[in-house]
């Protein structure tokens, strides 16, 4: 399931801002965003933009001016949605009143809660800083067998903290600050490297597909394949290297964290997934905590968020900020919410803020 960049929610709540006249804080989801005073009132819907949205250059984002205006040669010119901080709380994502679209923007059959209107309005993902970490000569797009690892955040679907209440026994890995990249060798035994959002060629200019060559990890795929019987063996993890991201992690030379191995369509567990990682020799995401009744535990966004902050990296002897936490049930339970596999994130607010430029 991909990200609802834009999509129509309702305001549950409105909070005051202390020493604020002007503005103050409109709840969606498990998000604030920080709106004009008045603009808003609960039940009210509006147009929700989630952080990373790079929204185009018209009339109803002209406002947010010269801060978030963006122009590249991949992405175009735009406006791009960070997490931001106003008066000592964080906005994150933007608020429009529905109102300010008319009929020919977004249908009146369409403005019903949790509508996807990205397309409607010309919503793309910020894509410029994965792309920029030179991940090589583009080939195609995604192959069938491998999934976007876009996780849900938290606030996105507070829902999913209950969901994980019944899944069973659930754990909690660190979020490495890097770079999504995945490994398959499909059905006819064709191996692919992949980034987030495309396919490389192996042609001496990928991080990452040069990495891969240097630890093996296509004989040793095709060795597992063989060894189980499987038809598709997908591995993806979080390339974290110097020159990706800001390098929290202070590698001298790149590392793979693998967080997922999916069989045949099917996610592994976590066991499953700690062997196979160690077969093939690779690094798999450290894991923080294993528990049972996660929404007992962590059974508010602001719970989880706080255990978020909890997170570090390692760095030699000692710790800094991690950017967050990802949750998943022990044994893989697909989801009805997200249509997908059940895993949520969760940023460390923290973390958004120290890294902000």
């Amino acid at each position: 399931m991909g990200r609802k960049l834009a999509s129509i929610q309702y305001v549950h709540d409105i909070t005051p801002i202390e020493g604020a006249d002007k503005i103050e804080l409109a709840h969606v989801l498990g998000w604030q965003c920080v709106v004009k005073k008045g603009e808003f009132k609960v039940g009210d819907l509006g147009v929700y933009f989630e952080i990373d949205s790079f929204l185009p250059v018209n009339k109803h984002f002209a406002f947010l001016g010269t801060n978030s205006y963006k122009k590249t040669d991949i992405m175009g010119e735009g406006y791009r949605i960070r997490t931001m901080k106003m008066r000592g709380e964080l906005s994150q994502g933007l608020l429009i009143p529905l109102s300010e679209f008319d009929e020919s923007e977004i249908p009146n059959n369409m403005r019903v809660v949790n509508t996807d209107v990205s397309n409607l309005l010309g919503i793309k993902k910020w894509e410029v800083e994965e792309r920029a970490t030179d991940c090589g000569t583009i080939i195609g797009q995604l192959p069938d067998g491998i999934p976007k690892t876009d996780e849900t955040r938290v606030q996105a679907m507070p829902e999913l903290i209950k969901e994980l209440g019944k899944s069973g026994d659930y754990y909690i890995t660190t979020k490495m600050d890097g770079s999504s990249h995945s490994i398959e060798v499909d059905s006819e035994g064709r191996f692919h490297c992949t980034g987030h959002n495309y396919e490389y060629k192996d042609d001496g200019t990928s991080g990452f597909y040069n990495y891969v060559n240097e630890h093996c990890f296509e004989s040793k795929l095709k060795k597992i394949k063989e060894t189980i019987g499987a038809k598709c063996v997908v591995f993806q993890g979080e390339f974290c290297a110097p020159g990706i991201q800001s390098n929290r992690l202070r590698l001298r030379k790149p590392e793979w964290f693998v967080f997922t191995v999916i069989i045949d369509g099917v996610r592994q567990n976590l066991g499953i997934t700690a062997l196979y990682a160690s077969l093939i020799g690779a690094k798999m995401v450290p894991v923080e905590e294993i528990g049972d009744e996660f929404d007992k535990k962590y059974p508010t966004v602001e719970d989880v968020l706080k255990r978020a902050d909890e997170s570090m990296y390692t760095v030699g002897e000692q710790k800094c900020k991690a950017e967050g936490i990802v949750v998943r049930p022990v044994v893989p339970v697909y989801s009805e919410e997200i249509h997908d596999w059940l895993s949520m994130k969760a940023v460390s607010n923290k973390y958004l803020l120290k890294l902000k430029k």
